[in-house]
């Protein structure tokens, strides 16, 4: 008993005091397996500062569709975590707008009416313009960029604007498909030729700016309405993810796809009401930001890319004439992104007043700092082994108890 204590003590020490040593808390977690099997994972969070901490009770709310979207298999394991190493915790989660969209839920967090989201730029820009300074196809076009987004001044920036006016802390960003695309119905979009005076399906007011740029008609509508729209030749064709992709290919079977983020480029934010904050105890505080931080932006960023991977890896092509995701070459890519011209950049600068145009363009300059600093294959997320991510992709595979759920209650 006196040993299992020592454990204990130790382990808490080193996980919640943080630097003794820069041992990361996977590897810790399998210290304490190794040395003591009758460590639980569910002591790792029951004891604080010498303090028990309370369960917490909350919501999460998302507008991304339930499992097996690996946003929301994230959103699931980091509900298990908090259960299981805060006993008697119960954490709901609310996906496909069932609860809130993302306007509706941002102002719902600075209200404390929601406890955290997961929300996304651009969608958040109609509550807050700058959010806009961050998204843009072709700035932040590899993984290692992409991972380096919460590292820069303009992220730091927004931080400071969701916290000091919508109440709002940001622990993070999350990573949403890096292979988002243009899906065709007839034939596949590769030069700006192939986009003008077809009807699009966009996925905002940002990415309209670019399809308006290569002379294609964009329009909005809801995900559950393109299928339908596609089959009936509403819209030739659609911007979306590699799981949108998934879930038309019988109808748009031509994806194409210039680089990473080279048509869209967008991305999670993960926060939390400063309002029920406030209210948890600073033991509370402790073991849910550790969750949130060091167990699920982790894992959530890590199944993201393994989603992507085993889909390209399932459906990739390299004749363009046959159906299936085609992946352009930076020659290929590159006449796109000439084609779009800034287009982006200078709509988000009629939306944001001149501190808003000038993070615009000091977030240009450090996605291109980023895409030097790391490029493609640089980064420990494209060495991640997504074989261990094989059973969380089973669990929730058809026929599964949360396939296409709206909420986990």
């Amino acid at each position: 008993m006196v040993y299992f204590k020592l454990i204990h003590y130790i382990l808490g020490f080193l996980i919640f005091g943080g630097n003794l040593m820069k041992l990361s808390k996977l590897t810790l977690l399998g210290a304490a397996s190794a040395v003591a099997l009758t460590f639980t994972a569910g002591a790792n969070m029951a004891i604080a500062d010498g303090h028990k901490v309370a369960p917490i009770k909350m919501r999460w709310a998302s507008d991304h569709s339930g499992p097996p979207h690996p946003a929301a298999i994230a959103e699931m394991y980091f509900a298990e975590q908090v259960e299981k190493k805060i006993p008697g915790s119960k954490v709901q989660i609310y996906w496909a707008k069932s609860l809130y969209n993302v306007p509706k839920g941002t102002q719902a967090l600075t209200k404390g009416n929601l406890e955290m989201m997961t929300g996304q730029f651009g969608k958040t820009s109609s509550v807050e313009p700058l959010a806009n300074t961050i998204v843009g196809a072709g700035k932040l076009t590899t993984p290692g960029a992409i991972n380096g987004l919460d590292g820069t001044k303009t992220f730091g920036q927004l931080k400071k604007v969701f916290n000091d006016k919508h109440g709002i802390t940001l622990f993070g960003s999350g990573h949403l498909s890096m292979y988002m695309g243009a899906g065709a119905v007839k034939s596949r979009m590769l030069v700006p030729a192939d986009f003008a005076g077809k009807k699009i399906r966009s996925m905002g007011p940002a990415e309209n700016a670019l399809l308006g740029a290569l002379g294609a008609n964009a329009t909005t509508m809801s995900f559950g309405d393109v299928p339908p729209a596609l089959q009936t030749g509403v819209i030739d064709g659609l911007l979306t993810s590699l799981g949108g992709f998934n879930a038309t290919k019988e109808q748009a079977p031509y994806f194409t796809v210039a680089g990473i983020n080279g048509i869209v480029g967008d991305y999670y934010w993960i926060g939390a009401s400063n309002k029920w904050w406030s209210k948890l105890s600073k033991g509370q505080q402790k073991a849910l930001s550790d969750i949130i931080v060091n167990d699920f932006i982790p894992f959530q960023k890590a199944i993201n890319f393994c989603n992507d991977k085993r889909l390209v890896d399932k459906y990739k092509v390299t004749d363009t004439s046959k159906a299936g995701i085609y992946v352009m070459n930076p020659t290929e890519a590159a006449v796109l992104q000439k084609a779009e011209g800034g287009a982006t950049n200078a709509w988000i600068k009629t939306k944001v007043d001149a501190t808003g145009a000038k993070m615009v363009d000091q977030f240009t300059a450090e996605a291109k700092a980023l895409v030097k600093a790391s490029p493609m294959g640089s980064s420990d997320l494209e060495k991640t082994d997504c074989s261990a991510f094989a059973a969380n992709f089973a669990r929730y595979a058809k026929g599964s108890a949360l396939y296409k759920k709206k909420s986990r209650k």
